[in-house]
């Protein structure tokens, strides 16, 4: 990729001085296991997996519209299909939805019947005339009326037209009488739930209403992020003050049925039943306001002593307004993200079906497209692969915004940033550091795919094992998860020191790790006070979506059942106040790793002068006020000197 080898032993932060590659072996084995996803995609292609999906395939192993091999055991495969380009089913009615096949005999045709067939004789003449067997192909057309194989090889009479559809070559009834059971079964239920019928009409109804509130929570997601800029403070307070309020009126609550309970207890009209269970819930209620009034006391108290450091998290909340302001494109990275994603999952679904080598089945003694061993490890490398790549994904999100965050907050000029600095990261990123990006996503994996495994036997063996068993089970996959979002989180802060420092993985995970353990305390602040404040924006956005969708239904009152609509609604505006909150939450966490590192190794003297906004410095100069009595003296240009 045209770069040098990054440098050994290096330890001083030197922000966005130089750039070199990093992790360039991971960035080799993602490249090569990348190559073997390739490979099982080719695999597809090589053996007909591909063209059988999209050209369809006959009951013994024919790929329609092409010149086949003959398969070991089958006697009618090997067939010429050039003419035949079109799959008709004997019965396509036969739909097995558990299995998501049809249960019926398929053939490769010339043309699909038009018109319907009432007779053997009409299915003989139409086959003579096109060239279209419609019957198994060991069963000649002149033999369609007086053989006794009709009934088992010929398609169930009367035979429904059909039209083809091009795409995927198949032969589909243009009437729904050939489903009658199935749409008379589907009709009945619509019918009798007449609460269903509602619901579906008021979502019909309402469609203008619901896309243009879903546009509503995209603004407001955006609108939120800017505000918070010049609401941190009162924001970020009032979090405080409801999370205090929670936890004594909790408390409180806890008491007050604990003394309503004991004042039933003494009570001589009880019966002796009554008793047991009010003593039981006086016992647990006791328990439970003791507990909360001891988490209630070490709230108040790590309030207390941590109440100097509230103001950074409203200080990064105020600078991470003004990055978004600077960096408008950053809003957009979810979208790009997701996009990515879909083409990703599109392709690997795609593949996925594509998979399967013909075998004889044993109780038709037709062709069926299984996994076998040694081809059964290509599923397991193509399900690591989702999420290898997945998380590889986001995690080149994360270099990317870090990238742009690191460029804005060591850009003492900010007249100086890049025309486009979000575009800048995305290519230094790309350039330089996607080895870094494949490390740090293949760790993430490792944790996940047990977790995942856990989780599927945990669904399977639901019912089956001990109470022991499932709750081991259970105890394993809440670690995991633990663990996985403990990566997440060093990885996010180990992309941010490879952004700034462009040290490989490894180095920058420790020297992150460091500086994360020498401001615990400010990371447990922001942490715990900024996601509860995020959280709050969120179901801001939410209520104010439904709040406005609520008024805009209840002019459709006499035809608009609300609840369907609503609940579309509230969950997408949750999804994008997500997505776009989540963005915030990752500027918020990089530039508190870029200001404890501008305080650690900076402190406002010539030639070490600060590199952080000014409502980070003034509370850095609060901080240090607090701890000596050094003056220091701030610049109309907002840098301490």
């Amino acid at each position: 990729m045209g770069c040098g080898s990054s440098s050994e032993g290096k330890r001083d932060w030197k922000p966005l001085e130089q750039r070199s590659c990093t992790d360039i072996p991971w960035l080799i084995l993602f490249f090569l296991f990348c190559v073997g996803m390739g490979c099982i995609c080719g695999f597809t292609v090589y053996t007909g997996g591909a063209l059988r999906i999209v050209r369809g395939y006959d009951s013994y192993g024919n790929t329609c519209g092409r010149r086949n091999s003959p398969i070991k055991g089958i006697e009618l495969s090997g067939l010429n299909m050039t003419e035949n380009k079109y799959v008709f089913f004997l019965d396509p009615c036969n739909i097995d939805f558990l299995n998501r096949k049809i249960k019926s005999l398929a053939l490769c045709v010339s043309k699909c019947p038009d018109e319907e067939l009432k007779t053997y004789y009409d299915v003989k003449q139409f086959s003579l005339s096109n060239g279209s067997n419609l019957c198994s192909y060991d069963l000649s057309p002149t033999r369609y009326t007086g053989s006794s194989e009709r009934y088992t090889k010929c398609p169930k009479l009367p035979v429904p037209p059909s039209k083809a559809v091009r795409v995927l070559h198949r032969c589909v009834p243009t009437e729904l009488s050939c489903y009658a059971e199935l749409a008379q079964a589907f009709v009945s239920f619509v019918n009798d739930s007449s609460a269903i019928q509602r619901v579906i009409a008021g979502v019909l109804a309402s469609k203008e209403i619901i896309l243009g509130l879903c546009l509503l929570a995209l603004v407001l997601s955006v609108i939120l992020m800017v505000v918070i800029r010049y609401i941190s403070k009162v924001l970020v307070w009032i979090t405080t003050i409801l999370v205090i309020l929670g936890a004594v009126g909790g408390t409180g609550v806890l008491w007050w049925l604990y003394a309503d309970h004991r004042k039933a207890l003494d009570n001589a009209t009880t019966t002796v039943f009554g008793k047991e269970v009010v003593a039981d819930n006086v016992k647990a209620l006791l328990i439970y306001a003791i507990i909360s009034t001891v988490f209630t006391v070490v709230l108040l108290l790590v309030i207390f002593f941590m109440r100097k450091r509230v103001a950074l998290t409203i200080a990064l909340f105020h600078v991470a307004g003004k990055v978004f302001i600077h960096l408008p494109l950053l809003a957009l990275q979810p979208f790009w993200t997701f996009l990515g994603l879909m083409l990703f999952w599109v392709y690997w679904i795609s593949v996925f079906l594509f998979l399967g080598t013909p075998m004889k089945s044993n109780s038709t003694g037709l062709v069926e497209f299984q996994m076998k061993q040694p081809f059964q490890y290509l599923v397991w490398y193509h399900a690591v692969g989702l999420i290898w790549i997945s998380e590889f994904i986001l995690a080149f999100q994360q270099m990317t915004i870090a990238g742009a965050v690191v460029t804005y907050y060591f850009t003492r000029n900010k007249s100086e940033i890049p025309a486009l600095p979000i575009v800048s990261s995305t290519w230094r990123a790309f350039r330089y550091h996607l080895g870094t990006v494949a490390k740090g996503s293949f760790i993430i994996t490792l944790v996940k795919i047990p977790r995942l495994i856990l989780t599927y036997l945990h669904s399977q063996l639901k019912g089956k094992e001990n109470a022991c068993a499932r709750c081991m089970l259970k105890a394993c996959v809440c670690c995991l998860w633990c663990l996985e979002k403990c990566l997440a989180f060093l990885n996010q802060n180990a992309y941010t020191a490879t952004a700034i420092n462009s040290t490989n993985f490894c180095t920058s995970a420790r020297d992150a790790l460091g500086i994360l353990v020498e401001n615990a305390l400010r990371v447990a602040t922001i942490n715990s006070i900024g996601d509860f404040a995020l959280f709050l924006g969120k179901v801001l956005v939410v209520s104010c979506t439904a709040f406005v969708g609520v008024l805009s239904l209840n002019y459709q009152r006499d035809y608009t059942v609300w609840v369907l609509p609503l609940f579309i609604v509230c969950l997408f505006a949750f999804l994008v106040a997500h997505c776009f909150l989540s963005v915030f939450e990752i500027v918020v966490d990089v530039l508190f790793l870029c200001f404890a590192i501008d305080t650690k190794y900076n402190d406002g003297s010539s030639g070490r002068e600060y590199y952080m906004d000014k409502a980070l410095m003034v509370s850095e100069k609060e901080r240090k006020e607090k701890s000596r009595d050094a003056p220091i003296h701030m610049s109309h240009e907002g840098q301490i000197w």
